[in-house]
């Protein structure tokens, strides 16, 4: 199990500063969003890509992938009735793993409620399918094949309203039956939707791609009251061998405090894990 920290807890860094301190702080890896570079991913050059790999080999610190994939974009909608608009934001995702693989990186999470939600007058089933189309397309990238989609399953309270639980990940991940599109689960919003979330990392097993992790407050770990213990030994439980990455919502602490006990906290809670 590999740490990490999502770098937008950093975004009003230099990128060389991001990587050094999540370096100085212990992580193994440091996970994207592109807007925290430019609002469009399409504008971050071939020189700014290959900064990100080279800061990586100098810092040691590994390029984990990318997430808030389409925030602060416009004109995208994975589920809009409009075929156009559709076949615009699957053109746009594409850019995106290919971006995520030029700099390094080996997963994307695609949350982005507001350009996925169900609009008035669409059924559910119909958005599921092209959602299932975009998931697919990304899946199909030429020379992306190493590069793992990761479907979120995100709560009410993040202002989604299609696919909110881990079981409906998962059933859309079977549906799709590529080997490079996963499964991500999110500390905050299984907190918030679960009953028993420990519960639903088990029933994931292989599926999962990917993990985030924050407290049920919005900050990262340790600076609420939620146990990650159980948690930790869910993933232990499954083998789970990936990233677990810190992020945030609530950017009011220091940022070099928040991620040190957030990391810190990880590290105890998997270290009581597995005495459990």
């Amino acid at each position: 199990m590999k740490f990490c920290i999502c770098n937008e807890i950093f975004q009003e860094w230099p990128l060389d500063e991001q990587f050094e301190m999540a370096a100085d702080i212990g992580f193994d890896a440091i996970e994207i969003a592109p807007f925290t570079i430019t609002t469009s991913v399409r504008d971050i050059d071939q020189e700014t890509r290959q900064r990100i790999r080279i800061l990586a080999e100098q810092t040691g610190i590994e390029v984990a992938g990318i997430h808030w994939l389409l925030a602060q974009t416009e004109g995208y909608h994975l589920t809009d009735p409009d075929p156009t608009v559709r076949g615009r934001t699957i053109e746009y995702m594409q850019d995106l793993v290919r971006f995520g693989v030029e700099i390094g990186g080996s997963m994307e999470v695609v949350g982005s409620p507001q350009q996925r939600n169900v609009k008035d007058g669409v059924s559910y089933q119909q958005a599921w399918e092209w959602f299932k189309e975009a998931m697919i397309a990304c899946a199909e990238v030429p020379g992306a094949e190493g590069f793992t989609t990761c479907i979120e399953p995100l709560a009410p309270e993040t202002n989604n309203n299609f696919i909110i639980r881990a079981e409906e990940a998962r059933r859309i991940v079977r549906e799709i039956d590529r080997p490079n599109v996963k499964v991500i689960l999110d500390t905050y919003s299984g907190t918030h939707v679960e009953d028993d979330f420990p519960a639903q990392i088990r029933q994931t097993g292989d599926l999962l791609g990917h993990f985030h992790c924050n407290d049920y407050n919005q900050r990262a770990p340790g600076w609420g009251d939620t146990d990650f213990v159980p948690i930790m030994r869910a993933l232990l439980d499954i083998g789970y061998q990936g990233y677990c990455s810190i992020e945030v919502f609530d950017f009011e602490p220091d940022p070099y405090e928040h991620a040190a006990r957030g990391l810190a906290t990880l590290k105890q809670a998997l270290s009581e894990a597995g005495n459990l």
